[in-house]
């Protein structure tokens, strides 16, 4: 890792999203680091640790979307001490004929140059219809 600056460290984590980069986005997280994704879908908890996060979480989307088709694009970062927030619209199409297109906001936590944890806010009944479409909500 180049930089310990916060915005840095999640700026260079949603660019390694973006283009895919596999070891950039392993080595923005610390080992223990979490993530919760609040809501009732299959996906909302918080998520435990590095490899539970980019294996089960955010691996987890890879078969819902048709590769190729994702597109990352970073709108702002607001950064006040260790702590970065983060705004960005992810698109792609779905394996179920979907168009998935939503705006999203992360706060997340950095301490030594590594994400420690991450709390993520979208709009979760389009994430539900349109990644989920089979799921029934509480």
């Amino acid at each position: 890792m180049t930089s310990t600056d916060p915005r840095a460290v999640v700026i260079r984590y949603v660019e390694a999203v973006r283009d895919g980069d596999a070891d950039v986005i392993h080595d923005s997280f610390a080992e223990d680091a979490t993530w919760h994704y609040p809501g009732d879908l299959p996906i909302s908890k918080v998520w435990h640790g590095r490899d539970r996060i980019i294996g089960e979480f955010l691996g987890s989307m890879g078969p819902i979307l048709v590769p190729g088709t994702l597109e990352i694009e970073l709108i702002s970062t607001i950064a006040e001490g260790d702590r970065v927030v983060a705004e960005w619209t992810s698109k792609a199409r779905t394996v179920y004929g979907g168009v998935y297109d939503n705006r999203c906001l992360g706060i997340y936590t950095v301490r030594d140059g590594r994400i420690t944890s991450v709390v993520e806010y979208a709009d979760t009944r389009h994430v539900a219809a349109t990644l989920f479409p089979g799921h029934d909500a509480e």
